[in-house]
């Protein structure tokens, strides 16, 4: 090859490789996005923090945040106390009224919400346009009721909320209407290396025609340990089912059980997972252990004579 052709070649490398050291302001906010969206339960404020000081640009993080943690709160259904209320609201699609508002059904108020802090700002009463019909009320709140009664049970830091997706202006029989039910539960436990979240989503289609009540489910659990390891669950698992269309107390009761239902079985089937787990998944993941069952000890290999046992093996030993 000519000197002047390899000089070319060169300038052309060096020139690509100043390109794809240089990330565009753009890029380096789509990949910010992209960190802060994949965090784990309850990690979002730890790698926001990590990520600003990585960027050094207030002006990229900031436009990332406020993109990426809208979408990751509703997503992960987070909850957060309502300012002089006990109660908590719920940040998800189904209650958004705005960009920065989402109605809570129990309490009928309306929290204003600062994603990147994860916080309540302030809280004012629901207007009528933003609340359903009382005959869909009463569908709504009497499945509350029983959902309040059986997350209490089931779930130790648990919040659930039922809203009505469509239909909310049926006034009386003869329309269907849709309400969801969503169960969010979190637990964090940084100190202890693991955070994990339950959700799940429940809608509930009822069909005045057929006089049926169809209900799907899906639900995600989600589980981070990360002391000297990283270790993450995601699983998914989706339900259908249906009831008859009944009065509101009865419903509530129908519904609640199939949720119970489901979700108890769903739990049962990954406990056992957990079990098989070190004679099955493990092993596939990594070598059997030796016979002496003992881990090898990467941290210090000088107790084992690799190379005099390869010598002697391949018969080049004195």
């Amino acid at each position: 090859m000519h000197s002047n052709s390899r000089q070319k070649m060169a300038e052309e490398v060096g020139n690509q490789e100043e390109e794809a050291e240089e990330l565009s302001e753009k890029q380096k906010k789509e990949i910010a996005k992209w960190f802060l969206l994949n965090s784990p339960a309850g990690e979002i404020q730890y790698v926001a923090k990590d990520i600003r000081s990585v960027l050094n640009d207030d002006n990229v993080y900031n436009t990332a945040a406020s993109e990426a943690f809208p979408v990751y709160n509703k997503s992960h259904m987070i909850s957060l106390r309502m300012p002089g209320k006990s109660e908590d609201v719920l940040i998800t699609s189904f209650g958004e009224i705005n960009e920065n508002e989402y109605i809570d059904p129990r309490t009928a108020h309306v929290a204003r919400v600062d994603h990147v802090k994860q916080v309540c700002t302030k809280v004012r009463p629901a207007t009528d346009e933003e609340l359903p019909s009382p005959y869909v009320e009463d569908y709504r709140c009497a499945l509350d009721a029983e959902i309040m009664k059986y997350v209490g049970e089931a779930y130790p830091k648990g919040v659930c909320s039922v809203y009505c997706a469509r239909g909310k202006d049926v006034e009386e029989p003869g329309s269907d209407f849709e309400l969801v039910v969503v169960i969010s539960a979190a637990r964090h436990s940084p100190q202890n290396f693991c955070n994990g979240s339950w959700r799940s989503i429940w809608n509930v289609e009822f069909k005045d025609d057929v006089q049926i009540v169809e209900v799907r489910g899906r639900m995600q659990v989600d589980a981070h340990y990360f002391e000297e390891g990283n270790v993450q669950l995601d699983a998914k698992h989706e339900f259908q089912d249906s009831t008859l269309f009944q009065s509101p107390d009865d419903i509530a009761v129908s519904l609640t059980n199939i949720i119970r239902h489901h979700e108890t079985e769903y739990l049962a089937s990954l406990q056992a997972s957990y079990v098989n787990l070190p004679d099955t998944t493990f092993k596939d993941l990594r070598r059997k252990l030796p016979v002496t069952r003992t881990l090898f000890p990467w941290h210090n290999t000088l107790q084992f004579s690799l190379t005099r046992d390869i010598s002697k093996e391949l018969g080049i030993g004195k």
